[in-house]
């Protein structure tokens, strides 16, 4: 398990919106330098961050989602951030922690070559894959649930590209993979839960 600094301990991210959304764009080339705890912390918490739990666990988060259902996981590739190994993990929302998944050897080659080899991917900081959970969709929006789960990816990614602006680090969707491959790596069935969208982030150059 590893610990990330607390939502209210984050210092980050104190910048003009104008200017964040001007410079905003896919970025495909990465430094060499690290992400830091607390910078992916604040990336995780603009994300997928809770800001109030109500009854029947429904949440209010950084994020809008239809019917507050917020029926996403988060997976992280992680290569290049500071005090924590290379490996793929799982941000566990609830805790604000991460938990090892795997990291056999070629984890991140694995999952490259599942993103159709677009290199970035292994030379990010760190990729995020968002996983859907279509039954926690589906329990109130039945066959509208795909529309709401893909309109609610992209309220994700957006955030994840401003916030990363926001500290001066970049972002790129990726929408080109094989589902297959991905959804194996991840051990998930395809139906009930998949990845939904990825997105590789870093330091600029």
């Amino acid at each position: 398990m590893v610990d990330l600094p607390k939502p209210g301990e984050i210092k980050l991210g104190h910048t003009d919106l104008r200017n964040v959304l001007e410079n905003r764009t896919s970025i495909r080339d990465y430094s060499n330098t690290p992400l830091s705890l607390e910078e992916l912390s604040y990336l995780l918490w603009c994300t997928r961050g809770i800001k109030e739990i109500l009854p029947n666990s429904i949440t209010f988060r950084t994020v809008p989602s239809a019917g507050a259902r917020h029926a996403f996981e988060t997976y992280l590739l992680i290569n290049r951030v500071e005090g924590i190994e290379p490996a793929l993990y799982k941000f566990l929302d609830t805790e604000h922690k991460l938990s090892l998944f795997n990291d056999r050897e070629h984890i991140a080659k694995d999952i490259t070559k599942a993103c159709l080899n677009q290199r970035f991917v292994q030379e990010s900081a760190v990729t995020f894959i968002w996983v859907a959970v279509y039954s926690k969709m589906a329990e109130r929006y039945r066959e509208r649930s795909y529309k709401y789960l893909h309109l609610d990816a992209g309220h994700v990614c957006q955030n994840l590209y401003l916030s990363a602006e926001s500290i001066g680090a970049g972002v790129c969707a990726i929408a080109a993979y094989n589902d297959d491959k991905l959804n194996d790596l991840l051990e998930l069935d395809g139906k009930e839960r998949f990845v939904i969208y990825i997105a590789t982030a870093g330091m600029k150059k």
